[in-house]
């Protein structure tokens, strides 16, 4: 594989474009006026977006889609944002071919690239590239990665600062999952599942906190560390939550923040108040007080995030009230305690969450939401094989603020199925610790007991990465119809 990016008007083309880490990228080219194309077997609405934008899109990943780049001399007849001619010569070409961890060897258009001899990329080399370009703040961790990134952007952005936004989660203020601004100045999520964190290079580099979560690549959390400190390395400066052990003990941030005032942290808060419709508290810089945050965000996990905002924003140069205004009115991003609805007098919220520590933090927050005597059922789908066999024991403790649970089987993220951990199991472990556990194998089967179940006033929390947030529109509109919700 070749390591240099050209962004000199050569095609990009992705293999897996619709993923929400290569749409991003890709959206960024597009609007940078460079030929992008790409495919992926499950067309979205990202995918359609992306085609609307100009992006060429096939629907199949085969060998056959190469032979487009030989039969169009022009991009602009290929319908790209761009004018000039294509070099003459058949290498020349060739696009340049950007897959994900997802694109194993066996995948055909793959094969095709590597035959065609075409300069193949990893996602996570293009960001790289990308990153080198700008004045760049990545923000990386295990968990509040996206939600960090998505409030620095929206940060910056109403401190008129412009940025140039990728990140893993749609954001209604930009509309997606990326924005290309005219700044110099990036935003960027930060992923360590594949170790490819270790390629980038900011000038701001933000450690959330840090723990094993893909057991499909790392075997020991040391492996994970190990990740952390070469991204660590790489960064002019690093900015790091105190709270989590590891990032105290391992990385010595250069710039740290905590939740607790008794610390030695550079950013610390007080008088805090956690509410039902978002949090409060008073921000510390180094012993002096800096004012008084507000965010729409619950419960704890969301203050650490938005008081790395803030340790970014200051080392920025940010006034405190410039900070605070733009951190009060963020929204979240999607999928991120996302509400979608009431209907039947039941509330419905979509989350991410997949790790244990996650659905400990989400199901706290839902909790402090929750009214008086509303019953808070999560519906939880296992994301990956690996990650439910390795944490099974902390899965089984982690819905304590659930007054019922319900189980579905896993989705395998692609992973083979070898017979060694189950939904069924799962909810078996989880039964051990909570005294209301149902078990529903498949997601019709979850759609029908939900719509059986659900009484109102009930808050229906789903929890995963995977697709179970797909018959959250067809529980809504069925209850809407009274009439049918037996049917």
């Amino acid at each position: 594989m070749s390591n240099s990016v050209d962004f000199s008007g050569k095609p990009f083309h992705f293999i897996g474009i619709g993923g929400i880490g290569m749409s991003a990228l890709a959206y960024l080219l597009v609007k940078r006026h460079l030929p992008v194309s790409g495919s992926d077997i499950r067309p979205n609405h990202i995918t359609r977006h992306l085609e609307s934008i100009g992006a060429h899109i096939f629907a199949k990943q085969e060998a056959s889609n190469f032979e487009f780049f030989d039969s169009q001399p022009k991009t602009k007849e290929l319908g790209l944002n761009i004018q000039q001619e294509l070099p003459a010569t058949t290498s020349a070409k060739l696009p340049q071919v950007i897959c994900s961890t997802a694109i194993n060897t066996s995948n055909l258009e793959y094969k095709a690239a590597l035959d065609l001899g075409c300069q193949i990329f990893h996602r996570s080399d293009l960001l790289a590239a990308l990153i080198a370009d700008y004045h760049s703040i990545a923000v990386a961790g295990t968990h509040g990665k996206t939600t960090t990134s998505c409030m620095i952007g929206y940060m910056l952005l109403q401190a008129g600062l412009d940025p140039t936004i990728l990140v893993g989660g749609e954001v209604n203020a930009w509309e997606g999952n990326a924005r290309l601004g005219q700044s110099r100045y990036l935003v960027a999520e930060a992923d360590e599942s594949d170790g490819s964190l270790v390629k980038h290079a900011p000038e701001i580099g933000i450690v959330t906190n840090i723990e094993l979560d893909h057991p499909d690549h790392y075997d020991t959390l040391e492996e994970v560390v190990d990740i952390f400190q070469k991204f660590a390395k790489g960064c002019k400066t690093l900015v790091g939550s105190i709270d989590c052990a590891t990032v105290r003990d391992r990385l010595q941030p250069t710039i740290s923040y905590s939740l607790h005032s008794d610390t030695d942290a550079d950013y610390t808060v007080t008088n805090i108040d956690y509410r039902a419709d978002g949090t409060t508290a008073l921000v510390w810089e180094r012993g002096k007080a800096l004012g008084v945050l507000k965010l729409r965000l619950l419960s704890r996990h969301n203050l650490s995030n938005a008081l790395a905002a803030v340790a970014v924003g200051r080392a920025l140069g940010l006034e405190f009230g410039e900070i605070a205004k733009g951190i009060a009115t963020f929204e979240g991003a999607r999928r991120r305690f996302e509400f979608r609805g009431e209907v039947a007098g039941t509330t419905f919220i979509d989350d991410y969450a997949h790790h244990p520590s996650e659905i400990r933090a989400t199901l706290a927050a839902a909790r402090l939401q929750a009214r008086p005597n509303q019953k808070v059922v999560a519906i939880f789908q296992p994301h990956r094989y690996s990650r439910t066999l390795t944490f099974l024991e902390e899965f089984a403790q982690s819905f304590t603020h659930a007054d019922l649970v319900v189980l579905t089987d896993i989705y395998s993220a692609g992973e083979p199925n070898l017979g060694q951990v189950s939904g069924e199991q799962l909810a078996a472990a989880v039964a051990k610790y909570h005294p209301q556990v149902v078990y529903q194998p498949t997601l019709p089967s979850v759609r029908q007991f939900l719509l059986q179940t659900l009484r109102p006033g009930d808050l229906a929390l789903f929890l995963g990465a995977g697709n179970l947030n797909q018959i959250i529109p067809e529980v809504i509109a069925t209850l809407r119809e009274p009439a049918k919700a037996t049917s």
